[in-house]
């Protein structure tokens, strides 16, 4: 996923890997926080030069942003397409020679070995009904609302509920927490530091970890890492 981030007092934030407007209201609902978080969020063109990183394991790619968010790996060739519509996203593939949908029954296949998923990538919560306010807390020092929504009954996700924070002020994600049907974490995303490229705050770093639902013990973090500005 791609996340502008807002402003940071510290050098401290959770990414934007996609770019979040100012919410513009003192205390709005949740549906109207997620839909602030939905508008026109992916900012001025840029190509940023990324990598995933899983211990020993490194994997470079390329975030394009014009207009979509594109995802640009190589070895094999592969290019995933994020489209935020009004009513929903859209995640598209490129691979072989031929484009279509990423379909549901990938939605939990791990993104090139790493602990992204597709369905993570698509971020598909945002456009999740009936979300609710449960509450407000800082995160990295910044204060944030607390919203929970719901997954679609009936639905291929891998999640039965997700927790966002998003900071008050400027509207960036600040931290993301998918639960299993049964209420127990499985996923947590957080923004560990943001960086200032071509005048707009976005992603240095991100972690992933994934939890055995059971124990409640870590079984794997990802690093997602933007590097810079590719020339």
């Amino acid at each position: 996923m791609i996340f502008r981030s807002a402003r940071f007092r510290k050098p401290h934030a959770l990414v934007a890997l996609i770019l979040f407007p100012l919410l513009g209201h003192a205390e709005p609902d949740a549906a109207a926080i997620l839909e602030a978080a939905r508008v026109n969020p992916l900012g001025q063109k840029i190509t940023l030069n990324a990598q995933l990183r899983s211990g020993s394991r490194v994997t470079p790619f390329q975030i394009i942003v014009d207009g979509r968010v594109r995802y640009v790996f190589e070895k094999p060739d592969q290019e995933l397409i994020l489209e935020l519509q009004d009513d929903a996203s859209v995640l598209t593939e490129r691979l072989g020679g031929k484009t279509a949908p990423v379909r549901p029954a990938r939605y939990d296949d791990s993104v090139r070995g790493s602990g992204l998923t597709y369905e993570d990538l698509s971020l598909k919560f945002l456009y999740w009904k009936n979300p609710a306010l449960i509450g407000e807390e800082t995160i990295r020092l910044l204060p944030a609302w607390k919203i929970e929504v719901q997954a679609p009954r009936g639905g291929a996700s891998q999640y039965g509920v997700a927790r966002l924070w998003i900071e008050k002020k400027n509207g960036a994600l600040l931290r993301v927490e998918g639960y299993d049907m049964k209420g127990r974490l499985v996923r947590n995303f957080e923004v560990v530091s943001a960086q200032k490229l071509d005048g707009q705050w976005m992603l240095k770093q991100m972690r992933i970890e994934t939890f055995n639902p059971e124990t409640k013990k870590t079984t794997g973090r990802t690093n997602l890492e933007v590097l810079g500005k590719s020339p």
